[in-house]
Order: C-alpha cells, then structure tokens, then sequence
C-alpha cells in the first residue's frame, strides 16, 4: 500500500506541472500520438482510456470465482463464480458504446466511453477519457422492499480517465469518480459517492505486462462494511485476443459495483480470483 500512496504522489505532481502544456494549441502535422498505453478496456477493475476502433465489435467474457479462503471445500472459490457479459461497439474514433449482465445483483449496465484528449510525443502530456454508465439492480426484491420501484433500481457512473504513457514499459492512470446509487446496501451511506481511482501497467515482455489497480472511496460512510478494491494481475495478448488474469478483493465487476461493495481482504486470505476474456471481431 506505501508503493501505491507514493505513485498516487507522483501522478498528482506530474498533472499540476502539466496542467499549462495541456491548454496549449497544438500543431497535428508535428505532434504524433503515442500508442498502446494500454492493451485492454480495463488495467483490472478500472476503465482505461482505450477505446473500441470505430467499426469493431468486443466481446468480452469475464469470471470473478469467490473467496479463494474456504480452500478446497468450494475449489478455491470456483463455486461461487459471478460472470458477465459484455458488448462494446465502437461507433467513431472518439466514441463507442456498451451493454453488460453481470450476475451479481443480476445488473444490467448500458455505457459510453469519449475519447476527450490523445497524448502526444511533442505536446499534449495525457490522454483522457471520459466513461459514463447506467446500471440497472433487477435482484432487489419487491417482496422485501414493497415500495420498491424501477427508479430505486438504477445507479449512475461518470468518470474521468487521466493516463500517461511514461516509458515504453510503465504506463499510469489517474480516475476520479462521481457514482450515485439510488439503492445503497448500508443505509447510512450516501447515495451520492465518490471515488479516486490508481492503476498502472509495466509491459514485461511483447505479449505479456503486470497490471494493479487500487480505489480510494472518498466519502465512505463510518462503520461501513465495505473497503476499498485493490486488484493485481497480468494481461497476455494473443493476436485477436487479450487475456486478462487477476486477483482482487472486489467480487463485483461494475464500476460502482467495486468500489462501493468490496468485502474481501487481503490479510485474512479472502480474495477473488478472475479473468477477463477479449475477443475482438
């Protein structure tokens, strides 16, 4: 945890003292847009700057298993897997769009991402990104909560992506994060939450890096049950495919999913393994 507290200082020294280069005019002919920062829609919870190419289709297939704690008696957590579904649809180069179901809380999400800003060799120091969903919780039982109504099922995302491609290996991002959950798991929590988001990603070889994010929940009620999602693992690219492997103490995969239900903990030896499977067409 001191390592990520001392890249956080880092990254946020490095976006003051670049504040001014990324207000200036650019000239297109001169500036060339640096590449690859990442590989994947994801580092491992996270949303990347990435984004769909215009006209391709992603379909990515992604397992959270449970608790790896209770060993052999439910396979290291296989058991009790969560999966989810996702489309991304790249509409043009700046824009594409999403549709999900994840079996936890049995939530369907519909999302976008904008591609707001390219980092460049010679002029604009980051590339940022902006992400925004809708989820829908259709577990919530009316039988349990009888004034329940559609709206109370809905939660929102917004989400800047900050990220720079530091060396030909390390890349790094900023994601401050605005969600509103209008059915909140704690009751004394505030429906409207926010978040700061880390994640870095060191390229080990051509097809293989080591990916973490970690996030801070800014306003997390006192007593809370819950803690902040810190996920490691790696990314293994194969042609069309990128293959992501991890471990995390957050089982929900949705963006205000792990950041405001995250129960595992890495001390005690309750976390989650998973992957995500990207098949581009």
């Amino acid at each position: 945890m001191k390592h990520l507290s001392t890249l956080f200082v880092f990254l946020s020294a490095l976006i003051a003292g670049a504040q001014e280069d990324l207000l200036e005019g650019l000239d297109p002919e001169k500036d060339q847009e640096v590449i690859a920062t990442w590989k994947s829609l994801k580092v491992v919870n996270f949303e990347t700057t990435k984004l769909v190419a215009p006209k391709e289709f992603q379909l990515i297939i992604s397992h959270r298993f449970g608790s790896v704690e209770n060993g052999i008696d439910d396979l290291f957590g296989m058991d009790n897997a969560v999966t989810r579904f996702q489309f991304a649809y790249g509409l043009t180069e700046w824009m594409h769009v999403e549709a999900s179901r994840t079996g936890f809380n049995k939530t369907y999400q519909l999302a976008t991402k904008f591609k707001l800003k390219k980092q460049q060799e010679e002029g604009v120091p980051f590339s940022i990104a902006l992400f925004t969903a809708i989820d829908a919780n259709t577990e919530l039982d009316k039988s349990i909560y009888p004034k329940l109504e559609f709206i109370d099922r809905l939660g929102y995302t917004a989400q800047f992506i900050i990220a720079r491609k530091i060396s030909k290996r390390l890349s790094a991002q900023l994601s401050p994060t605005l969600f509103h959950q209008n059915f909140v798991a704690f009751d004394p929590q505030d429906n409207t939450q926010y978040a700061m988001g880390l994640g870095a990603r060191y390229k080990l070889t051509n097809r293989w890096s080591l990916n973490a994010d970690y996030g801070y929940h800014l306003n997390r009620a006192d007593g809370s049950p819950f803690v902040n999602p810190l996920s490691i693992g790696v990314d293994l690219e194969t042609g069309g495919h990128v293959f992501q492997m991890h471990f995390t103490n957050a089982q929900p995969m949705l963006t205000n999913g792990f950041l405001s239900q995250a129960t595992g903990d890495w001390t005690e030896g309750r976390f989650y393994f998973g992957f995500n499977l990207v098949r581009v067409f």
